[in-house]
């Protein structure tokens, strides 16, 4: 089962999001590593910058594709996590949120199959869903 984190990149969320996959791998999961590839997160302003805005949202596109469970991190608002929770969703993949912070939209609660609160109940969850795709 492949698992991909999707989180805010912006104001040092890649390293939660980081954090998060070293954390999964340890663990035992398959975790699909969607930023080890080119930097951007100290971009400010995307607009001028079309040709990079492509091959990223590409790139995470094509990755949630390959994968089996999409892990949203909702700590803060994101366009990008919003649209991926959206396009996994539609896709077919299970989508998990995990936020220790309260969430104000409606919008990723309804799109999400399962709601964590922190890294242990997301393991546990995980490992449940191993079981039923085995």
């Amino acid at each position: 089962m492949k698992v991909i984190v999707c989180g805010s990149i912006a104001n040092k969320g890649i390293l939660k999001i980081r954090k998060l996959q070293s954390f999964l791998k340890r663990e035992g999961f398959d975790v699909i590593d969607q930023i080890s590839g080119e930097e951007y997160s100290r971009i400010r302003d995307f607009r001028g910058k079309k040709d990079i805005a492509n091959r990223i949202v590409e790139h995470d596109l094509d990755l949630i594709k390959e994968s089996d469970v999409v892990v949203a991190l909702l700590d803060r608002p994101s366009y990008g996590v919003a649209v991926e929770v959206y396009f996994a969703k539609m896709m077919g993949k299970k989508v998990v949120i995990m936020s220790k912070r309260d969430v104000p939209s409606p919008w990723p609660i309804a799109l999400s199959d399962i709601i964590v609160y922190d890294e242990k109940q997301l393991v546990s969850v995980l490992r449940e869903l191993e079981m039923i795709t085995m």
